[in-house]
């Protein structure tokens, strides 16, 4: 701390005054992340996006699995307090289906980021099956227009890329194409 009260500790401190964490300044987190529920917003999406905003508001570790001071630490009543935001954060941004699923009493963030995980990675096998079957017997006839079309086929490649059942451009352009009604002849085959 300078003779003038600029901190250079990186602490945050001023004139001995405590600076507020910038959590604290979230009022809503769905400004910030839109609300997870596999389908409009997929897993990795949401994850992205969720780990911008904690690196950005300097509370990463709480979702990193990184090791909380010990409880007899002055720091640790602190740290529980901005966890228990960072959880808000959390349980304010996904699905009400999901939040049933990974809702647990004396939770830390850390350990529901890890139950979310684990909804949408675990049973990979059964879920790729499923996710592949969609994707090849998907068609235009369902949607209202092609762009409605071809960004199901997208959101069904970012699920099955985010299990490790990876669709490259190619195939998905020639599912695509596959699967357009004669009308679109033309357009497969400049594709």
């Amino acid at each position: 701390m300078t003779k003038d009260g600029v901190d250079t500790s990186g602490s945050g401190q001023q004139s001995g005054k405590p600076a507020l964490h910038s959590v604290y300044s979230v009022n809503n987190i769905l400004h910030k992340v839109q609300i997870l529920d596999g389908v409009k917003v997929t897993y990795s999406s949401w994850v992205k996006l969720f780990i911008l905003y904690a690196k950005g508001y300097k509370v990463s570790y709480h979702i990193d699995g990184t090791k909380p001071p010990a409880g007899t630490d002055p720091a640790y009543a602190k740290l529980c307090e901005i966890d228990a935001h960072v959880l808000q954060w959390i349980y304010g941004s996904i699905s009400d289906d999901l939040l049933i699923r990974i809702l647990e009493t004396d939770s830390t963030t850390y350990e529901a980021w890890c139950r979310l995980e684990n909804q949408f990675l675990n049973n990979k096998e059964a879920r790729a099956v499923a996710l592949e079957h969609e994707f090849t017997y998907l068609s235009l006839s369902k949607y209202e227009s092609l762009d409605d079309y071809c960004q199901k086929l997208k959101d069904i490649t970012t699920q099955l890329n985010d299990i490790g059942s990876t669709v490259n451009d190619q195939r998905l352009v020639l599912q695509l194409v596959r699967r357009l009604p004669v009308d679109y002849d033309t357009v497969g085959a400049y594709m």
